[in-house]
């Protein structure tokens, strides 16, 4: 498997898991249930595939193998920048932080999936 198609295939991880969490994140700010030490282990494991994807999409690109379009490399580098900026808001929005994660975490799957499918995968 090459480093493209590792890049590809791990897109798809990355949607499923920021998605998944930002839905259980938005439904535990209405059910305190919900709210459970699971969420933030998956939520931060969730947030760590952008860091992975976006190493992989660097190495790809160093490597020669292959040149991302612009847009692409901005879509994570944006979506890096967004997941240190909703994991540093998290103790100072103590009462929201249930819809920080939600809407961040959707707002993450929303870029993955846009450099997807917009700009294929690079």
């Amino acid at each position: 498997m090459s480093v493209l198609e590792f890049h590809a295939a791990f897109a798809w991880l990355v949607m499923i898991a920021n998605g998944i969490t930002g839905f259980w994140s938005l439904a535990a700010h209405r059910n305190e249930a919900l709210r459970s030490q699971a969420f933030w282990y998956f939520a931060y494991a969730a947030h760590i595939t952008i860091g992975i994807e976006v190493t992989i999409g660097v190495i790809g690109q160093q490597s020669g193998d292959v040149t991302a379009p612009s847009i692409h490399q901005f879509y994570g580098f944006v979506a890096f920048a967004a997941t240190a900026i909703i994991a540093a808001y998290r103790s100072q929005l103590e009462e929201w932080r249930f819809l920080l994660y939600g809407w961040g975490s959707l707002f993450l799957t929303g870029l993955t999936i846009r450099s997807f499918f917009l700009t294929g995968p690079v």
